[in-house]
């Protein structure tokens, strides 16, 4: 099917609905590194007002990854609610921009939609909308998740704990968790990537994990963010795993790059869920994701870099998961050039994750030859806290020493519960308030040289 629209005397025409949804696109370098991008402002405007015409229904009618070819594609029609679609499939894209931003779309509704909104309706609608939309719906929607603590609740955001190492030193690692202990972080998750895939290493790396959870009785979570085949194999050996982390794209054959399958992931969330580590909840899985995956695989079918972003959210929803974000300044300025670029590609994500019902967080990061500095990052993640962020990461410094990008701080989350007045998950916060770590507002206490937590972790980290 041809679309085309007119502004005065010109008429623009599109070959298919996967045309439509590129040329809407706002501008990004993975775009026009892919040649789909709009070649003009007016062409860009022309594709999106030809977008907002087209009844949501048409999604459901015309693949933009072929149903024979691609499991995501056959997830995402498979799966589809159309009980949960039926309030809203009689709009076009235009309308239901406008309905998600009026009073009707409250959190409970946007809550029984999300289950009928295939992801391709999400990229699309977010194509319309300025940033201040993006903002203002995903704070509507609310996304709660549960494994030893409670994540995206209203007016709280948790933080990733991040204490990587160059050289996977236990050492090392246990200092980085000390200071952000400290500094009140790690209550979505204490999450290394590891330098090694050694299966020894990471199942050494999984016992310290859970030694420091144990030993303090923390109501958090680990994970050990290697393929997941090796998570498998750790759990195979009784390794203490809470988490399955795996980095998912929104094509069958960007995937097969991961060296993943739909059937496999199935495979590892079963072997998670068997071990009944959750305290709270049972969502045993951790995704992330980022914008030009599928391009830098090859495997984009000429669609837009941020469409399939949104379907790989929806991978990350089938399986349940606690924890999903996208990082999205980490693959370079060849997917997202500049400050500019990454600052609405995170807005996009957010919207778009949110509004799938997926717990969608961001590392607000960007790499060191990219256009953008530490300002923009500001700028990102005080617009995410704006919209409800459910998380973002604590690096120590901001610095990764073992990713080499830039990301955010334990500080940088203290900025921004000052700013929003956001507390941290409630049993993290109980814990810490009995740690005195943290008084009962929220606020840092000062930590003497005597605390347990700085006497017990140097043991630990001695003997490691």
């Amino acid at each position: 099917m041809r679309y085309q629209h007119t502004i005065g005397p010109a008429t623009w025409q599109f070959k298919d609905l996967k045309e439509v949804m590129a040329k809407a696109t706002p501008l990004r370098s993975g775009d026009q590194l892919a040649g789909i991008a709009a070649a003009t402002a007016a062409e860009r405007m022309a594709a999106r007002m030809c977008l907002a015409e087209l009844p949501l229904a048409r999604f459901l009618e015309e693949a933009l990854v072929p149903y024979e070819d691609d499991e995501v594609t056959r997830l995402v029609i498979d799966g589809h609610d159309a009980a949960a679609f039926a309030p809203v499939a009689h709009l076009t894209v235009g309308d239901f921009r406008d309905w998600l931003l009026s009073d009707q779309a409250d959190a409970a509704a946007l809550s029984a939609l999300a289950p009928g909104l295939t992801p391709e309706m999400a990229a699309a609608v977010s194509k319309l909308m300025r940033n201040q939309d993006l903002i203002l719906v995903a704070r509507k929607c609310r996304v709660v998740s549960r494994f030893r603590n409670t994540i995206g609740l209203p007016g709280r955001l948790s933080v990733r704990l991040q204490p990587n190492h160059p050289t996977d030193s236990p050492r090392g690692i246990a200092a980085s968790m000390l200071d952000g202990l400290l500094y009140g972080a790690g209550d979505a998750v204490i999450g290394i990537n590891p330098v090694s895939d050694s299966l020894p290493s990471l199942v050494e790396l999984l016992r310290l994990l859970d030694e420091v959870i144990r030993r303090f009785e923390i109501p958090t979570q680990s994970c050990v963010l290697t393929h997941v085949t090796n998570t498998v194999q750790a759990i195979e050996m009784g390794a203490p795993v809470d988490l399955v982390f795996q980095s998912v794209a929104g094509t069958e054959a960007a995937n097969a790059s991961f060296g993943i399958s739909l059937s496999l992931l199935r495979e590892a969330r079963e072997a998670a869920l068997s071990l009944r580590r959750g305290t709270v909840g049972d969502n045993v899985m951790y995704f992330e994701t980022g914008q030009g995956s599928a391009l830098s695989a090859n495997a984009h079918h000429g669609v837009d870099q941020q469409t399939l972003e949104a379907r790989a959210h929806a991978v990350a929803r089938a399986f349940s998961p606690l924890l999903a974000n996208t990082v999205v300044g980490f693959i370079g300025p060849e997917y997202l050039y500049d400050g500019k670029q990454i600052i609405r590609a995170g807005l996009e994500d957010h919207f778009c994750g949110k509004l799938l019902g997926v717990p969608l967080g961001c590392d607000v990061c960007y790499t060191n030859h990219a256009e953008a500095d530490s300002d923009d990052m500001d700028t990102l993640m005080t617009l995410l806290a704006g919209a409800g962020l459910p998380f973002l990461m604590g690096v120590p410094g901001a610095d990764d020493v073992m990713l080499n990008y830039q990301s955010t701080s334990f500080h940088d989350a203290l900025y921004l519960r000052r700013l929003f007045g956001l507390r941290r998950a409630p049993e993290f916060e109980v814990w810490l308030e009995r740690m005195q770590i943290a008084d009962p507002q929220g606020e840092l206490c000062p930590v003497e040289a005597g605390h347990p937590l700085l006497q017990q972790i140097n043991a630990l980290r001695l003997a490691a």
